[in-house]
């Protein structure tokens, strides 16, 4: 009889519940520890735990057939983008659907997670207690650790100032002077709901952006032309077919009164608004060049200009932040870390990251597929490239993505959401084929070591030897993304 390995979960969150339903469906004995009192993470609009970046009006951006879990469709009373309470509602009907919902600790943060020489995992969580595991699932998020304007801008500025992961609605706007700073997605749905109650609200940046509708032809944009084989498709040919459609349904950026953005469309992280385009037209919304200089009650602009505002959103995103692991153990200084397909660590076999990357397209479908992938390595289905091949694809993989987007902070884990899944499933089957020419064994070995201090959450199954082998001559594909 042969021990699977168990595995720690950090954070339930879309992407750990994803990576929690993968291991209980294998049959891989794991522990998920969840800071909150429930699950969904960033989704949770007032999330006590405080890492929400969630606002009162958000709606999602990509539509729901292309967020959705590949076998829990939503519900189809949902439109076509959902609020935030008929998100946070999926996620907890997804668990409960799955039932994996006793695996998941809540209100118990993990403070740190310590690897040791024998390569075993000992985990001390907030509430005292220590547990022992022989893998380490990452999935505590990248949009809670906010990022203030690095550097700070010159002068002093007198008025209000908060960045948007603290703001919940416009209401505090009312009658007031507003520069949002930043030409994301979050600026672009602050700045337009401060537009209807503010006196004058800016936004300012640093760049223009191509400002991409939700709808185009009456369809959601992200589903137009798209099938499982899209991903196999060049991005250059891809990219004309897009600017054409661009083109032809939306127009030039400096018809609406912003200029012409300086890159290609496609080469920085798309910004989605159906709204903003029609506020700036309107001359509800006015553009502004990026900041010169803070000048107590006014702001400087690049272009000379000096405006009277009051209140300063600060939209300039999030860092990447791993509070449980040691500086020394690992980090990603200026949001970069290098990573095998952005799950696996080049350095550490049992360590793996969920959701930890920035998809043109939906998380969670992604964080899904990766759940999946971890699951058959761990349970000797699939093996890694060898050290060497490993991180050459890893190289491949960041020159071009630095290749294609402009050089920022914003984009150090790009993927496309449709060529990355491509990838998956092409890689999982050769991993399928170098446990075939290799023989099986289990990756990451069972130590045969209880957690510490507690009683562990639930049994470690064993499963025939015979069986494990088995299946992993047989998967080829099985489980691929």
């Amino acid at each position: 009889m042969t021990q699977l390995p168990t595995v720690c979960v950090i954070g339930a969150g879309s992407s750990g519940i994803a990576a929690a339903k993968a291991l209980h469906e294998r049959g891989i004995p794991f522990d998920c520890f969840e800071t909150s009192d429930r699950v969904g993470g960033n989704w949770v609009f007032g999330n006590r735990n405080g890492m929400s970046s969630a606002y009162r009006s958000l709606h999602i951006n990509t539509s729901r057939k292309r967020m959705e879990f590949s076998d829990f469709p939503m519900p189809a009373s949902y439109p076509d983008f959902p609020h935030h309470t008929h998100i946070a509602e999926y996620f907890e009907a997804y668990v409960d659907h799955f039932g994996f919902r006793d695996r998941i600790a809540f209100e118990s943060g993990v403070r740190h997670a310590a690897r040791g020489a024998d390569g075993s995992w000992t985990i001390a969580l907030e509430t005292g207690e220590e547990r022992r595991y022989d893998a380490l699932l990452v999935a505590n998020g990248h949009h809670w650790d906010p990022r203030w304007p690095e550097p700070a801008f010159p002068g002093q500025f007198d008025g209000e100032q908060m960045h948007a992961h603290h703001y919940v609605d416009s209401t505090p706007f009312e009658g007031k002077r507003v520069v949002v700073l930043g030409i994301g997605n979050s600026a672009m749905d602050i700045a337009v709901e401060s537009s209807f109650v503010a006196r004058r609200t800016f936004i300012a940046a640093r760049r223009s952006a191509h400002v991409i509708p939700k709808y185009l032809f009456g369809r959601p944009v992200d589903q137009i032309g798209v099938n499982r084989f899209t991903g196999a498709i060049p991005w250059a040919l891809r990219r004309r077919v897009l600017k054409a459609f661009y083109t032809l349904g939306v127009g030039r950026m400096e018809d609406y009164g912003l200029p012409a953005p300086d890159h290609q469309i496609g080469e920085a992280h798309p910004t989605i608004s159906s709204d903003f385009l029609n506020r700036l037209a309107h001359g509800e919304l006015t553009y502004k060049p990026n900041i010169a200089s803070l000048q107590g009650d006014r702001v400087r602009f690049e272009d000379g200009t000096v405006e009277e505002v009051d209140v300063i959103v600060w939209c300039t995103g999030y860092k990447v932040t791993f509070p449980f692991f040691g500086p020394d153990l690992i980090s990603a200084p200026d949001n970069d870390l290098p990573l095998f397909r952005r799950v696996f660590h080049p350095a550490y076999d049992n360590v793996f990251f969920l959701g930890l990357l920035q998809p043109v397209g939906a998380t969670m479908p992604l964080a899904e597929a990766q759940g999946r992938w971890i699951a058959s390595y761990l349970r000797g289905e699939y093996a890694l490239p060898a050290p060497d091949e490993l991180r050459a694809d890893i190289e491949r993989e960041r020159r071009a993505m630095f290749k294609r987007y402009v050089a920022s902070k914003r984009h150090t884990m790009q993927v496309d959401f449709d060529t990355y899944l491509w990838q998956l499933r092409r890689e999982q089957r050769a991993g399928a084929r170098r446990v075939g020419a290799q023989g099986f064994r289990l990756p990451v070995e069972p130590l045969a070591v209880e957690p510490l201090g507690a009683e562990p959450l639930g049994r470690r199954p064993r499963v025939p030897s015979q069986e494990l082998a088995q299946g992993a001559r047989s998967s080829g594909g099985e489980g691929a993304p």
